[in-house]
């Protein structure tokens, strides 16, 4: 039987490198991607072909540029799972904003989604069935004060995941998102451990996210029935159930 595969962005660390750990444990082959740390990158998919006997493809890719997202998917001739995960953060008042850091947050966070899902539509069109599963953030919902360009950009992640799995439902393609808390990555090294602490308190399971429950999470999206689809599944400990 032939393995599935997956390509999953942004995999060079935190929750993007868990889910391929995931992925490559259950026997997928993967094509793994990362914006500047390819010899990072490349070690682990190395680690994973030979741990796990299965085909692991490392690309040096600027998901929020559409040439270097085309160049990628000319390499690609099928695909089972598309996991959107890689994403950039700002922290900081919107009035200090520049427009070209407002239009890179959207590049990476956002048009990536759009950037791959069209590439990956026509792949999984062929086959009749595939499964696409965004990585989102609480904020998309809830919002964050200084971290206004984030919000808005995952809020948008989810309205395409909804809007887009409507499209895609009559093709047997399910579209998912997962909206993670605070998750224990380096994306939130920037905080203090003063606050970190403060958000700890706020979190009903009283501690931070792994990347790993992610993970899980995400092999079990790509495993559901396909009933399941156009879902924000909200992992964040209680914080906002």
């Amino acid at each position: 039987m032939q393995r599935k595969n997956a390509l999953i962005t942004g995999a060079s660390r935190g929750i993007g490198r868990a889910i391929a750990q995931r992925f490559a444990e259950n026997g997928y082959d993967l094509i793994l991607t990362c914006s500047r740390q390819i010899d990072q990158l490349q070690a682990f998919a190395d680690y994973l072909t030979e741990h796990y006997s299965i085909s692991c493809i490392a690309s040096a890719t600027d998901m929020g540029c559409e040439e270097d997202v085309a160049a990628l998917f000319t390499g690609i001739s099928s695909l089972d799972v598309l996991v959107n995960n890689a994403g950039i953060s700002h922290i900081g008042l919107l009035s200090d904003m520049t427009t070209e850091q407002w239009h890179r947050m959207f590049a990476v966070n956002l048009d990536s989604c759009f950037y791959t899902c069209r590439a990956a539509i026509p792949l999984m069109l062929h086959r009749h069935s595939g499964r696409i599963i965004n990585i989102s953030s609480v904020w998309g919902a809830q919002g964050a004060s200084m971290e206004v360009a984030y919000s808005a950009a995952k809020g948008g992640m989810n309205a395409f995941t909804k809007a887009l799995a409507k499209e895609l439902a009559p093709s047997n393609i399910q579209v998912n998102a997962i909206a993670c808390g605070v998750i224990d990555t380096d994306m939130n090294r920037c905080f203090s451990e003063e606050d970190l602490l403060a958000l700890k308190d706020e979190i009903p399971a009283d501690r931070l996210g792994q990347a790993d429950e992610v993970a899980d999470l995400a092999l079990q999206i790509a495993s559901a029935p396909s009933y399941l689809t156009g879902q924000i599944i909200t992992i964040d400990g209680g914080w906002y159930c």
